[in-house]
């Protein structure tokens, strides 16, 4: 949760620059409802858990908690499925191993596996997953996290932030370019925005190049 309130900020940081170097009203106006949208989602994250809350809930599972950075993941028409390698864990009792998912979430726990407790969570999953239709699979050595797919499409990637870091590192716009990274941004909302945000976005895009086209002051929006 800590990482997702870390990645609106980020984003929202970014829109107020923009909005500093953006001087057409109409680009002004997309960037404001930006804005307010990203402080609507900062505002409405989860607070983070208490300390003594959490070093609790640690004590009360015994032993130490090791978090999994490994796994293989592939997919499916209809399932996202992970992969986590853990030696042993067919021999655990079902009970033992948990898996909470929400719609954009899931959150993995492996109760004393040789003296140790496993944890995973995958918070902003790229694309919304049915709770219901979703399990966990015991392997030998492997437990397999089952999302499934509320809508039957491909995921290029996990999660909304690996997808973003992604753009980032394929076409990071510059930022001493300002009409560049301007572009990039609406090219970004238009992708994310609901249909309000689409359809203002198309309307600067048509007058933008109905001024094209008259020869007047091309793409400023």
């Amino acid at each position: 949760m800590a990482a997702a309130r870390e990645e609106l900020q980020k984003d929202l940081e970014e829109v107020k620059e923009l909005l500093t170097k953006a001087t057409r009203k109409r680009l002004r106006d997309v960037l404001m409802t930006e804005k307010h949208k990203l402080e609507l989602e900062i505002k409405n994250q989860p607070p983070p858990k208490p300390k003594d809350a959490a070093e609790e809930e640690k004590s009360l599972l015994g032993g130490y908690t090791v978090k999994i950075n490994n796994y293989a993941w592939d997919q499916s028409d209809k399932f996202i499925k992970i992969y986590v390698s853990l030696n042993g864990v067919q021999k655990l009792p079902p009970e033992n191993v948990l898996v909470n998912f929400t719609e954009r979430s899931f959150d993995l726990l492996v109760k004393n596996l040789n003296g140790k407790n496993y944890t995973m969570t995958f918070n902003n999953l790229l694309k919304p997953v049915s709770v219901e239709g979703s399990s966990r699979k015991i392997k030998t050595d492997t437990v397999l996290v089952m999302c499934r797919k509320k809508r039957e499409e491909k995921w290029e990637c996990l999660t909304q932030v690996e997808k973003e870091s992604k753009e980032k590192e394929k076409a990071a716009y510059d930022t001493s370019d300002p009409s560049e990274g301007l572009m990039n941004l609406l090219k970004k909302m238009y992708a994310e925005g609901d249909d309000e945000m689409k359809r203002t976005i198309n309307k600067a895009w048509v007058e933008s190049r109905e001024k094209q086209s008259k020869g007047e002051t091309p793409m400023d929006i």
